[in-house]
């Protein structure tokens, strides 16, 4: 369930303030515990929220918050007690008849309290701890670990004052203000300002998850346009093939498309090599690659007008795009490297390609040029 879809806050009782148990942190303030837990309870029932319980056992604070949370409900004001418990124990609270609380039991499959225990955490909306040992620690771990809500009562120590001190680290939704209230002595009035703490904590993580949600969905449709972008680069780009006109002298409708086709097949391998990028910058990508490709394809060009000058005179445009839109789609999708080579100094080198005859040229023969001269037998 989403966090915005449950209206009433689900908060785990996780705890014990048993005397008669040694606990390492040692408990502190023990004799007060039980009264500090009947109003946690009362307020935990009257800030409208559903507690999730694993025993009913009078050693642990679940005994303790279940009976305070149901002295805070009434018949305009209901209460519901979630109990998961492994699947050979009962829970039962022997709460007074009339009672406005309802106790669901959720027994797990498996007859380990700890896969109850720990799945059940995961699920909540926030974490009340108070004292208690090992368990207790870990709890309030997995639920920092997964960003629940956490309130550890650190006036009576065992593990809840240890996780205390690891929130301090970790803050989950805690503020300065929130670890200062969470460290105190007990006093009279500190059930209901610690349960607005944990409220508070649960509206920042709802507010957190709104708004990486509305980030995820911006990032989805930026994603997609680049993509599609991309595309309709691709697309264009192969349109200049089928749109070339026979061979024949080069005239701006010829040079336009031998520019343009190569330019758009760079912006879509920029684009493209974007979308394994963790930061979406399209737009930057896009022009990055623009620069790349028209470097890298008007050195293409240069070198071939240099072994043959009568290019133009005879331009098969179609034939020179064959080799001219890879070349442009590749230095769009590596422009980190071509712009390293810039930065260093060093032009890069003429793609391979037709040293003398152009795959895009007509015989220079037949173009009113000089024949290729033989290599000499000392070259």
């Amino acid at each position: 369930m989403l966090l915005s879809q449950r209206e009433r806050p689900l908060i785990a009782v996780v705890g014990s303030v048993d005397p008669a148990r040694t606990f390492a942190p040692p408990l502190r303030a023990a004799d007060q515990a039980p009264r500090a837990c009947r109003d946690l309870g009362r307020e935990l029932a009257r800030a409208g929220c559903d507690l999730a319980v694993f025993s009913s056992k009078p050693t642990y604070i679940e005994h303790e918050v279940v009976h305070g949370y149901a002295e805070g409900t009434d018949a305009q004001n209901p209460g519901r007690v979630a109990a998961y418990p492994p699947r050979h124990r009962e829970v039962a609270f022997a709460l007074p008849d009339g009672s406005s609380v309802t106790l669901d039991t959720f027994r797990d499959t498996s007859g380990e309290w700890e896969v109850a225990y720990y799945r059940t955490l995961l699920s909540c909306d926030g974490v009340l701890l108070v004292g208690g040992g090992q368990s207790t620690r870990v709890a309030g771990i997995v639920a920092m670990a997964q960003g629940i809500p956490v309130l550890p009562v650190a006036a009576f120590g065992g593990g809840a004052g240890q996780v205390w001190v690891n929130l301090d680290k970790v803050r989950n939704h805690a503020d300065d203000e929130d670890i200062a209230l969470l460290g105190r002595d007990w006093s009279p009035d500190a059930a209901p300002r610690l349960i607005a703490c944990l409220l508070r904590m649960r509206t920042r993580r709802v507010e957190s998850a709104r708004v990486q949600e509305r980030a995820d969905r911006s990032l989805a449709r930026r994603t997609g346009g680049g993509l599609t972008a991309a595309a309709v680069s691709v697309v264009g780009s192969l349109a200049a093939l089928v749109l070339a006109g026979e061979p024949g002298p080069a005239d701006a409708r010829a040079l336009a498309a031998l520019t343009a086709a190569p330019l758009l097949a760079s912006i879509a391998g920029a684009m493209t090599r974007n979308s394994f990028e963790t930061e979406a910058a399209w737009v930057r990508a896009g022009i990055r690659g623009l620069g790349a490709g028209l470097v890298t394809v008007l050195l293409y060009f240069a070198s071939q007008l240099l072994a043959v000058p009568a290019l133009f005179d005879q331009l098969d445009v179609r034939r020179l795009l064959f080799f001219a839109i890879p070349l442009g789609f590749s230095a769009g999708f590596t422009f980190d490297l071509v712009y390293e080579r810039l930065r260093a100094g060093a032009v890069p080198a003429p793609a391979l390609g037709p040293e003398l005859t152009s795959p895009g040229a007509a015989d220079p023969a037949a173009a009113g040029g000089a024949p290729p001269r033989a290599p000499s037998a000392t070259a």
